[in-house]
């Protein structure tokens, strides 16, 4: 999540001009519905070329609507029988359908399809641009459900798999294949086809099921078995990246080992994905600006078409209602066909509230830090001394003249330049105006994580502690000078895993009675494939490119390469039962038994992690697990408040909540708890099916702060066959008027697994999109 539109700026301005060679486009959304169960039309518009030149030059006004109408009468089937199996028959009967919509002047067009996109897996509609007025008249057509602006998503490894003990002799990896078998789909900026970690020596075909081809004059291979660009359309082109975000994630979550990997000759090692055995399709519906919601809900569609078992999304925005998620309805729509998702949680951390993809049925990913210091260490004039990182890593530099940037007056050539920020940019602008180096300075949001990037010039960042005592010393001294000492990389640093200052935390606003994010993930300094050289123009020169980023966007891959690796080993169970065994097969304590730390070094909070860090060993072995089905998010739905037609917006279940059943958030079958304080007791159900040894034991371990009574019973469960089911039930009481925070965990432990759930009682506040309180 790297783009610089965030959510927030979906309503560029009140107005848009059209023009022919214009980027901004008017894009709106419209769900339909008709009178066949469980079917959907969605409706997107965007601008189409060859239109009248009146309706192009037109200024119209930004709206965001919603509509709900019923469905299409019998006469209406009679006059369009393509409608009969259209979901089912060519595209080209069901545009014909979905023309029946669009006022007589496009409908009628002979000329091109006015149709952008076209959907029937993700949703049943399609997207195109139109006026206001041809909006309006969309609104009043019989089978419209609902009428939407698009809007634009932002953007949201050499040592990786070591750290997180995947090792080709022995671990998850051993008993699984590394993901052979698994296809993993990923919606991003596109792939470097040629790249080494994509070559296909000695992987199998792609599974009889695989229906995804790669249309275009650049070839696929056994590695990387589909590619569409999707961006506006399908087009023609191959979805080459020109940004690298695309290229990064697909190596992350299942590259090819390739040896001699390296960010300018640091970090080297030898590369690998998560699921190296694993297939990848990329779907390309991204660019530098972000993501159009009508492209995203495009590569959706066409993941589900063409058969992946796992789809990564590294992108998001900030919370909104999940009829209005289109994230959440396509995923959801995902979901049902046995997809299991994962999300990036955002990078608008340490914000309370600040999660995007909060929807549970997607894994929603936090991001963590790692063992390995590229390491740059800065040593004042005064003998100080502070470690800070790059990925460039030339010859020592100084001592040189320091100079703070507030106290810049404008010559600063042959000094080296302390400035708060972390982007390439800021070395680019102080070597062009003569700086000799830099040291870039934590922001106090930031706490202790750091970054290694790959530096245009000398350079070094430094945590938040050490960049104010640096400030310090500028400030103090009449002439400070500074030296920036490269000391190359050192793995074993202590302590990690932290949580990354950036990653978003909980609680959801979407759904606050549910824990999110549900887990982490290494998400900093992440070295993985990159498509074009990066740092300075030197003589060091490699074919195979590597650059080291940092985001939830590097951790959401991390998880879904791990997934393919659960799939590949069972690939029976559902999205919820793999999310189960990552979610309670997770560590929250160091190997001294000490809490895992956030960025300030403080114990990590449970809307820090969820249900802890990823730990890949154990992943395919957790013994029980806690599925759910489509039925079940349903009832959760309703229990949320939302109608029948907004429920259906989200599921494609008609008259969903109809019948008055319905289950709150802490009932439905999720791997952890979470409550509000003011309730001062819940009394909850869970449901776990025994996916280990088929005659086995469990005993429950509770680990609660002494002002919450916790009860589970029955305290022992005894399975005697494989897939068996038991349910118990947790009993929690407190008194609401002196507890207002809580955190814990129950397990289920036997012989051979600990099966953990968090449990977090805390004050529910309403808050607004921006994490404030109401």
């Amino acid at each position: 999540m790297e783009a610089s539109w965030s959510i927030h700026m979906i309503y560029q301005s009140a107005y848009s001009q059209f023009r022919s060679t214009g980027s901004r486009q008017n894009r709106f959304t419209c769900l339909m519905e008709w009178d066949q169960p469980a079917i959907h039309y969605a409706v997107k518009f965007w601008k189409i070329k060859n239109w009248t030149a009146a309706r192009e030059a037109r200024r119209i006004p930004l709206v965001l609507s919603i509509v709900t109408v019923n469905g299409p009468t019998s006469k209406t089937f009679k006059k369009w029988p393509s409608v009969v199996g259209a979901c089912t028959r060519s595209p080209v009967n069901l545009e014909i359908w979905y023309r029946s919509f669009l006022p007589p002047h496009l409908s009628q067009s002979k000329i091109q399809s006015p149709f952008i996109h076209t959907y029937k897996e993700a949703i049943i509609g399609f997207a195109v641009s139109l006026t206001n007025d041809e909006v309006e008249y969309i609104k009043k057509k019989d089978g419209v459900l609902m009428v939407y602006q698009d809007k634009l998503i932002p953007l949201l490894t050499t040592h990786t798999p070591d750290f997180l003990g995947l090792r080709p002799n022995g671990g998850a990896w051993n008993s699984s294949g590394m993901g052979e078998g698994s296809i993993i789909g990923l919606l991003d900026t596109g792939i470097d086809f040629a790249h080494s970690s994509f070559y296909d020596d000695g992987m199998p075909l792609p599974p009889a099921k695989w229906h995804g081809s790669c249309n275009f004059s650049v070839k696929c291979n056994n590695k990387l078995i589909g590619a569409r660009s999707l961006i506006g359309g399908q087009g023609p082109n191959p979805p080459t990246d020109d940004v690298g975000h695309g290229t990064h994630t697909a190596s992350t979550a299942a590259g090819r080992f390739v040896q001699g990997a390296s960010v300018l000759g640091n970090g080297n090692g030898t590369a690998a994905g998560m699921a190296p055995h694993a297939h990848l399709s990329m779907y390309q519906v991204c660019n530098q600006q972000g993501c159009y919601g009508s492209d995203i809900l495009a590569g959706v569609e066409a993941a589900i078409s063409d058969g992946v078992d796992i789809l990564s999304i590294s992108l998001g925005g900030h919370a909104q209602p999940f009829h209005e998620d289109i994230i959440a309805i396509g995923t959801f729509s995902a979901m049902k066909k046995g997809i299991f998702v994962s999300c990036s949680a955002g990078n608008s951390g340490p914000l309370a509230g600040s999660l995007g993809n909060e929807a549970p049925w997607v894994l929603t990913v936090g991001a963590s830090t790692m063992d390995r210091q590229m390491q740059a260490i800065v040593k004042l004039g005064n003998g100080q001394t502070f470690v800070g990182e790059s990925a460039y890593q030339p010859s020592n530099l100084g001592p040189l003249p320091l100079l703070f940037d507030l106290d810049i007056s404008g010559n600063v050539t042959g000094s080296i330049v302390a400035t708060e920020g972390f982007d390439v940019g800021i070395g680019e602008a102080v070597r062009d105006a003569g700086g000799a180096g830099m040291i870039l300075l934590g922001s106090e949001v930031s706490g202790h994580t750091t970054f290694a990037t790959a530096h245009v010039l000398p350079a070094s960042y430094v945590n938040s502690p050490d960049g104010e005592e640096i400030k310090k010393y500028i400030k103090s001294s009449d002439k400070p000078a500074a030296s920036i000492l490269f000391n190359g990389t050192s793995l074993g640093t202590y302590p990690a895993p932290t949580v990354a200052y950036f990653s978003s935390r909980g609680p959801s606003t979407a759904s606050p009675g549910i824990l999110k994010p549900d887990i982490i993930g290494p998400g900093v300094n992440v070295i993985a494939a990159w498509p074009f050289k990066v740092g300075p123009k030197t003589g060091y020169e490699q074919d195979k490119t590597f650059n080291s980023i940092s985001g939830t966007s590097m951790s959401a891959p991390h998880l879904s390469g791990i997934a393919a690796i659960i799939r590949s080993e069972h690939p029976d169970w559902s999205p919820a039962a793999i999310k189960s065994a990552i979610m309670t097969t997770a560590y929250v304590v160091y190997e001294n038994s000490k809490p895992i730390l956030d960025e300030k070094f403080n114990p990590a909070g449970h809307f820090s992690i969820g249900a802890g860090h990823v730990n890949p060993s154990k992943v395919t072995n957790p013994g029980l697990v806690y599925d759910i089905d489509e039925a079940q998010y349903n009832l959760y739905l309703c229990g949320l408040g939302y109608t029948d037609s907004e429920v259906e917006i989200i599921t494609h279940q008609k008259d969903a909540c109809k019948t008055g059943k319905k289950i709150t958030e802490a009932e439905l079958n999720y791997p952890s708890i979470a409550v509000s304080a003011s309730a001062g007791q819940l009394t909850v159900n869970r449901t776990v099916t025994n996916v280990g040894h088929a005659e086995s034991s469990y005993t429950i371990d509770i680990d609660m702060p002494k002002e919450v009574s916790a009860v589970v019973s029955p305290a022992k469960l005894d399975f005697t066959q494989a897939k068996e089911k038991k349910t118990f039930t947790v009993s929690l009481s407190w008194n609401p008027s002196k507890t207002k925070h809580a955190e814990g965990n129950f397990k289920w432990v036997s012989d051979k697994q600990a099966v953990r759930s968090p449990i977090l009682v805390y004050l529910i506040y309403e808050m607004d999109l921006e994490g404030k309180r109401l």
